[in-house]
Formats: structure tokens, C-alpha cells, sequence
């Protein structure tokens, strides 16, 4: 049997995309290699939207062609966000490259492969016309799952590269959406999480019809038995209307958190990345999203360093990091993308202040997130069991409804649902004990 190994960058729609690659492949009658060097075929899936994955996407490649150069038969394919940014240059800088797709050409890998054996072609590029989500699926876990609920995105934020390589938003058909969701619950999925480059926006492109705004997507997902848990990410403070609020506070199934980006506290800098809302607009959902759900988590995205970023500007981020108190914060220091607005803005920011100030923001969101951890602690919180701790296999991991790691002593298994009372907290995780609760 031939095998195939794929290699992941970037978001959770590339983790989406790759098991719609692996399910495609495993189709073909190909088997997963447990490591690239054991593979026939090897497939990196990739992320543009910053520097570093393109830099670590390079030495990736570098250790390919040396396999290559031992192998010639092994075929090297490169998808994703940075084939569909990169298209024919991949050639150029990586001749050994064998084929090459964007993220709208998925749907047709399997044909290439099969119409030509393991001569695959050496690029298709962006379509964009139809969704991975009915390709098959290789899904990493049994009780979890992701489903795509829209691709690409209208927003016009000057530092992103994604509606360049994603294209235009689609949104799929609702009565696809919930009968892949009773499908998965039907094979034993507990939890869901909705996907899309802006997936509170699904729905605008839909003719009028019984379900065309995510809050009521929300309620028809809710629904559905055996489904326990909904997720969904990202949504635009933007698009964040009261439908959704609500939804999330009435439907049983919807967990009590949110990752709502926030990217910069500064209104200066939010029009300058054209983010289309302010500060003010954004502390104002804050409050409405706590006052609708009690108990909810925050997460948020901050970039350091845009553009003509000042220490005030920086020092206003740092105050509504402060103010909100998230309980997570994905950081990231701000990189140029050839093709987008900020690429070619005046007063880029230097490369050592950029390291400085995410020093501070980490220092700030951590220990908020410690503070609020520490909130936890004597609390019984219901956890999904994914797995053996990372840090220590006589523990298990799981995840609360909030979305907080915890690793905990029990004998449960994985995709069980199981209450844990919380004994202590880092910035990060929560730690526990499983717990039987008595009937009141």
C-alpha cells in the first residue's frame, strides 16, 4: 500500500482542510504514513497570513527534497493558502515541488491523482466554486468535529492576505449544514464547531429563506439530538448582532464561550486596519455579550506592531486588554504581506520595538487570564475528555464548555462527558479531579 503523510500550518479551517485531504486519499486506497519519511506522498498544507509559517513551511521543504533527491518517485505536494498567494513561484523556488493547489482546488486533488496515476500536475489554482465539506473525512477524534459553514470572506482588513487566497464569501446551504451535523451525531460526535472566515456574516449571500442568519443557523444546529456541545469560530465584532447574542444565551447545546477578535485598542489603529468598528464599539459588545451570558469566556486576536503604531496606541490596547480581562489571547507580531494595503503603509514599526511590546502584552494578558483561572478554583465544571495529558500521562486532558484546558486524575475515556471539581489554575489550564456528583 502507497502512503500518504500530511503536514499542517495555520487555522483551524487548514486543520478542516486537511482532513478532507486525508479523507480523499484514504479513498484513493492510500494509507496515512505515521511520519513524512515513511510517506509516498507528502502534502503540506499551508499558511500565509504571516512571516513565520511561510519561513518554517521553507525548512519543511528543504528536509523534502533531500528525501526526494534519495526517492524520485515520492511526490511532493504543496496546498493551501500559500500555494494559492505563491501559484507558479512555487516552481521557481522549490523545482522539486511535484504538484501544487489553493485551498479552492481541493475538491479536484483526488481526480489529478487518479487521472494520472502519481504524474500529478504541477499547479491548479483557486477556483473557489465548490466546498471541501463533501469530500470524505479523516477526523482525528470521534466525538468532535468541525464543520464548514462558509468559505472566504468580504472584509477588507488591511494586513490580511486571506481574501486574496480565499476568495469571495460563500456561504453553504443551510440544510447541508444541519445534515452533515446529524450525520456527525449520528457517528457519535458530542461536539461541533461551526466554521468560517467570518462565520457570523454566513448567510447574507442566501436567497430569503427559514434560516439565513447565523443566530437562527445556531438554533437549527441546537436542535439536533445527540449533540451536545456548539462552537464556532471566528466571528467579526462587526457582524455580532443581537441574533447571535441571544442564541447563544438561550440555545443549551452553544457553549458559554466566544473568541471575538479585537486586534488593536486603538480606534486610531482599527481605522487604519480597516476593521470598521472602535474601541468604544467594541468594549460596548463586551458588555452586551456578558450581560446576555453570565459565565462567558472571552478569547481575542491581538496584532503588535501595525503600521505607524504609537506607545499610546500600544498603552490603549494594553488598557482594553485590562478592561476585558480575556480568558485567552492569540498575540502576534504584526508581518508584512506582499499583496495587501499595510505591506506598502508608511511608518513600519522596528523589528526590536515590535518584540518589546508583545513582551508586555503577553505579561498583561497572562495575568488576567491567571486571575480569572484562579476564579475557577472549587468549581465543578463539566469536561469532555479528549486524551492523556501532554504533560503527564498518568493525568487526562479534556475541555470545559468555556473552552479551558484541564488536566485531571480519573478513569474516564476519551469522548466521555464527566464532571471535575477544579483544585488549581495557571494563566493557561485548570487542574482537577474527577468527581461523581450527588443527586440533589
Amino acid at each position: 500500500m502507497r502512503r500518504y503523510h500530511v503536514t499542517t500550518f495555520g487555522c483551524q479551517m487548514n486543520a478542516h482542510d486537511s482532513e478532507r485531504i486525508k479523507g480523499m486519499l484514504e479513498s484513493l486506497g492510500l494509507g496515512e504514513a505515521a511520519a513524512p519519511e515513511d510517506a509516498d506522498i507528502v502534502v503540506f498544507n499551508t499558511c500565509t497570513i504571516r512571516e513565520k509559517p511561510d519561513t518554517k513551511l521553507a525548512a519543511y521543504l528543504g528536509d523534502a527534497a533531500a528525501r526526494k533527491r534519495r526517492r524520485p518517485d515520492m511526490v511532493v505536494a504543496v496546498g493551501g493558502c500559500y500555494a494559492e498567494a505563491q501559484r507558479e513561484r512555487i516552481f521557481e523556488r522549490y523545482p522539486f515541488v511535484d504538484v501544487a493547489f489553493g485551498p479552492g482546488s481541493i475538491p479536484h486533488l483526488g481526480d489529478w491523482i487518479r487521472a494520472g496515476g502519481y504524474a500529478v500536475p504541477r499547479g491548479r489554482f483557486g477556483s473557489h466554486e465548490t466546498f471541501a465539506a463533501t469530500l470524505p473525512m479523516h477526523r482525528e477524534r470521534r466525538f468532535s468535529a468541525w464543520v464548514q459553514v462558509s468559505m472566504g470572506c468580504n472584509s477588507k482588513c488591511a494586513y490580511c492576505i486571506v481574501p486574496a487566497v480565499r476568495g469571495r464569501e460563500q456561504s453553504r446551504r443551510p440544510g447541508e449544514i444541519v445534515a452533515e451535523v446529524e450525520r456527525l451525531a449520528v457517528d457519535g460526535v458530542k461536539e461541533i464547531t461551526l466554521l468560517g472566515q467570518n462565520v457570523n456574516s454566513w448567510g447574507r449571500d442566501l436567497a430569503p429563506g427559514l434560516v439565513t442568519e447565523f443566530g437562527e443557523l445556531l438554533r437549527a444546529c441546537d436542535v439536533v439530538e445527540g449533540i451536545e456541545r456548539i462552537r464556532f469560530t471566528s466571528p467579526h465584532p462587526k457582524d455580532f448582532r443581537e441574533p447571535v447574542v441571544a442564541a447563544i444565551a438561550e440555545c443549551e447545546s452553544v457553549c458559554e464561550h466566544v473568541h471575538l477578535p479585537l486586534q488593536s485598542g486603538s480606534s486610531r489603529i482599527l481605522k487604519a486596519m480597516r476593521r470598521t468598528y472602535s474601541r468604544e464599539r467594541y468594549l460596548s459588545l463586551v458588555e452586551r455579550l456578558r450581560a446576555a451570558i453570565p459565565d462567558l469566556a472571552l478569547g481575542t486576536d491581538v496584532i503588535v506592531g501595525f503600521p505607524g503604531e504609537t506607545e499610546v496606541d500600544f498603552c490603549e490596547t494594553l488598557e482594553v486588554v485590562e478592561a476585558v480581562g480575556f480568558d485567552s489571547a492569540f498575540t502576534f507580531v504584526y508581518s508584512p504581506r506582499v499583496g495587501t494595503e499595510a505591506a506598502e503603509m508608511p511608518d513600519q514599526v522596528p523589528e526590536e520595538l515590535k518584540r518589546e511590546r508583545m513582551e508586555r502584552l503577553v505579561e498583561v494578558v497572562q495575568r488576567g487570564a491567571a486571575v480569572r483561572n484562579e476564579g475557577r478554583v472549587g468549581l465543578v465544571e463539566e469536561v469532555l475528555v479528549e486524551g492523556p495529558s501532554r504533560t503527564d500521562p498518568a493525568l487526562l486532558r479534556g475541555r470545559t464548555r468555556r473552552n479551558t484546558t484541564v488536566n485531571f486524575t480519573g478513569t474516564a475515556a476519551p469522548g466521555d462527558m464527566v464532571p471535575v471539581t477544579i483544585e488549581g489554575a495557571t494563566s493557561t489550564t485548570l487542574k482537577g479531579r474527577e468527581t461523581t456528583l450527588v443527586p440533589a
